[in-house]
């Protein structure tokens, strides 16, 4: 993966008074870092939030020996690392190790479940105008990558991210997580082969939105609002899958998801139109749905996984608060249409 830049190596320390203003310019990757640990960007806005406080109580005792950015990755590694004591790991439904549901069983859902979460960009996604940079962040931050780290227990997901995404040196991994050499090694060794599982490979990732894969999107918004289950399929891989957090199916072929969509998705011609917004690098769309009153409402956010100009993967959350974290709008006036 692409190193991210330590911009402020060497940097000499400043008075305590003028902390804020060198350390916000971290704020957004170590919300990404954050999130990578925990799968959830509202605890990583909250983490982040306590590795700023720890940091600010500390900073009297920084002595400039690493880069103030160092020092604030080593304070949110641990951060994430408390917090995770104990907890489960947030899968997607395709985690949970059951087999693909037919598209006719009845739908089954979980709130017990602590589901993985969907990142904004502007929250997560790096700011550089390098292509190599802007591909690599992007694969950091993509919704495949991090479902597969929560299956990583919580100090060999730590050293992945910081050894593959930060490109740290082991010492400096074993100096963070207060271990040795050998152990950020094995850790390493043991996290690769895990990961090897998931299929991650660079050829995967698709993130470029030229202007072929654009009309397919535009495509995709009109078929929903039409809800023509034909176009749909059309634009899915034969071997595309859907999941539904907090539902624990899945669902696997175009054919298939045709079918769940026609036959268990509530909206008719004209009742869900869809808003663009970029999720995990990735498109996504706030889909709403038709209301009574004819004004429409959040039913789900959808972030699409792609392969050339079809749909390989869709994670449909119905986590409703995230229209607003998403900056989406609460509701669509009655009068909304959908043109393309």
């Amino acid at each position: 993966m692409t190193q991210l830049s330590d911009t402020q190596a060497g940097t000499e320390v400043p008075q305590t008074e003028a902390f804020p203003a060198l350390a916000d310019g971290y704020r957004r990757e170590l919300t990404a870092h954050c999130y990578r640990m925990t799968g959830s960007i509202h605890d990583a806005e909250d983490l982040v939030q306590e590795t700023y406080l720890r940091a600010w109580r500390a900073y009297g005792g920084f002595e400039g020996r690493s880069s103030v950015r160092t020092w604030l990755y080593r304070i949110a590694t641990n951060v994430c690392l408390t917090a995770l004591e104990g907890k489960d790991r947030r899968p997607l439904p395709t985690g949970l190790g059951a087999p693909a549901s037919e598209p006719g069983d009845a739908l089954a859902s979980s709130n017990e479940i602590s589901w993985l979460e969907p990142a904004p960009d502007p929250l997560v996604a790096g700011e550089s105008s390098d292509p190599a940079s802007i591909v690599g962040q992007r694969e950091s931050i993509r919704l495949a990558f991090i479902a597969a780290l929560q299956h990583l227990p919580a100090r060999q997901r730590a050293v992945l991210i910081l050894r593959d995404v930060l490109r740290w040196k082991a010492s400096e991994v074993a100096a963070a997580l207060d271990t040795t050499e050998a152990a950020v090694n094995s850790a390493l060794q043991r996290a690769h082969a895990q990961l090897s599982k998931a299929d991650l490979s660079q050829d995967t990732l698709d993130t470029t939105l030229d202007a072929e894969k654009q009309a397919m999107l535009d495509r995709y918004v009109k078929a929903f609002w039409d809800k023509d289950i034909t176009a749909i399929v059309g634009m899915l891989t034969a071997d595309a899958v859907w999941e539904m957090p907090p539902f624990t199916g899945w669902y696997s072929g175009a054919e298939a998801i045709g079918r769940l969509i026609d036959t268990q998705c509530p909206g008719g011609t004209n009742d869900m139109p869809m808003v663009a917004t970029m999720a995990n690098g990735q498109p996504a769309f706030g889909l709403y749905m038709r209301q009574p009153d004819g004004t429409f409402a959040p039913f789900h956010l959808q972030v699409l996984t792609l392969r050339g100009t079809q749909v390989e993967h869709v994670a449909a959350f119905f986590d409703l608060e995230l229209f607003a974290k998403f900056g989406l709008p609460a509701t669509l006036p009655a009068d909304h249409l959908v043109t393309r």
